[in-house]
C-alpha cells in the first residue's frame, strides 16, 4: 500500500501541536513533530469567551506550523480544534483568525469525535490493537474516556474536566498547601463518582495519552528529552503516580520547573493533570498506567484534511 505524507495541527486548550507523518492504512510514521504553548483557554472559563491575545498567539502558531508542514513536504494539512474552541461563545473569532493568518479552515471537533480519534491513534500501535483498553486522554479543557477492544470502541465519554480548566476552578498557592491538594482530590473524587458512568471489564488496560501522561512517564524515567520508545515502554504504578502528585503539590513553581522530564512551561498545569490520573486510577482500581504518544493527532492524520494546503 502506498503512503501519503500528511500533517495535522491540533489546536488545544493549552497548546498547539503539529504532526507531519507518512500514512499507509493504519500505519503512521512520524516525520516531524512540534508544539507551542499558547494557553488558548486562559481566562476562558468565567466568560466562555476566548481572549484576543490567546486567539492571536494561537493563530500565529498555526500559521507557523502550516509553513513547517509545507517545508516537510506534507501533501495535506488538517487543522482540528478541541475543548476551548467548541465551548467558546466566540469560536468564530478563532477560526477567522486562523484562516486569515494561515489560509486554513478549522474543524472544531466534538468530544465524541475527539474520543474516537484518540482511540484510533492509540490502537495504531500494534501492541494495543488487539487488547481491551480504557484510553484516558487528559487535555487542557476536557478529558475523554474511551473503552474499546481491538479496533472497536465499546463506549466513550467526554467530560468538561482538564488541567487548565481545573487549575482555574480550584486555584492554589505557591507552593500549594496540603489543604489545597486535599480539596482538589475531594473535588475530583466527587466529580468522577457523579459523572464517570463507563463500565469496565476486569481485563482492561489503562492507557494514558496526551501531554500529561507523557510528562509523568518522562519524570519517572528522568528523561530530559522526548523519547517515544522509552515513554511507551514505561509502566507507572498507582503508587508512583501518587508519589508524583504528592511531590509536585509540595513544591513551589520555580522548583517544579527544575524537575527532569517536566517542561518548565507545563510546571503549573501538571499539578491538576497528574491529580486527574491519580483520581481515575483510584476510582477504577487500576494499579498500572501505560502511556501512548499516538493519540489524537495520529488518529486525525489517518483521515484526509478538510483543507489541502494553505493559500
Amino acid at each position: 500500500m502506498s503512503s501519503a505524507r500528511r500533517a495535522v495541527i491540533d489546536v488545544g486548550t493549552n497548546s498547539v501541536k503539529l504532526l507531519v507523518a507518512d500514512v499507509s492504512g493504519n500505519a503512521v510514521h512520524p516525520v516531524f513533530e512540534d508544539s507551542e504553548q499558547t494557553r488558548l483557554g486562559r481566562g476562558f472559563y468565567e466568560t466562555h469567551e476566548l481572549q484576543p491575545d490567546a486567539i492571536r498567539q494561537t493563530s500565529e502558531a498555526v500559521a507557523k506550523f502550516a509553513h513547517l508542514a509545507c517545508e516537510h513536504n506534507a501533501n495535506s494539512i488538517r487543522v482540528i480544534a478541541t475543548s476551548a474552541a467548541r465551548d467558546a461563545k466566540n469560536s468564530s473569532a478563532l477560526t477567522a483568525a486562523i484562516e486569515k493568518a494561515g489560509g486554513l479552515k478549522v474543524e472544531i471537533i466534538s468530544g465524541e469525535q475527539e474520543a474516537d480519534l484518540a482511540f484510533r491513534g492509540v490502537t495504531s500501535n500494534p501492541e494495543f490493537a488487539h487488547q481491551t483498553l480504557l484510553v484516558l486522554d487528559v487535555g487542557g479543557g476536557s478529558t475523554e474516556f474511551i473503552l474499546g477492544s481491538g479496533q472497536q470502541i465499546l463506549s466513550s465519554e467526554s467530560h468538561p474536566l482538564g488541567s487548565v480548566r481545573l487549575m482555574e476552578k480550584i486555584p492554589h498557592s505557591d507552593p500549594p498547601t496540603a489543604g489545597e491538594l486535599g480539596q482538589c482530590r475531594r473535588w475530583l473524587r466527587e466529580f468522577l463518582d457523579a459523572e464517570a458512568r463507563i463500565k469496565l471489564p476486569g481485563d482492561a488496560l489503562l492507557i494514558g495519552t496526551g501531554g500529561t501522561a507523557g510528562i509523568l512517564a518522562r519524570m519517572e524515567l528522568k528523561l530530559a528529552d522526548f523519547d517515544r520508545a522509552r515513554i511507551e515502554a514505561a509502566r507507572l504504578t498507582r503508587e508512583q503516580i501518587v508519589a508524583h502528585v504528592t511531590q509536585l503539590w509540595s513544591l513551589p513553581l520555580e522548583e517544579r520547573k527544575k524537575i527532569i522530564g517536566l517542561p518548565p512551561n507545563r510546571a503549573d498545569v501538571i499539578l491538576t493533570g497528574a491529580a486527574i490520573y491519580e483520581a481515575v486510577m483510584e476510582k477504577f482500581g487500576f494499579e498500572e498506567l501505560r502511556v501512548s504518544t499516538r493519540g489524537l493527532r495520529f488518529g486525525a492524520v489517518m483521515a484526509r484534511a478538510l483543507a489541502s494546503r494553505p493559500r
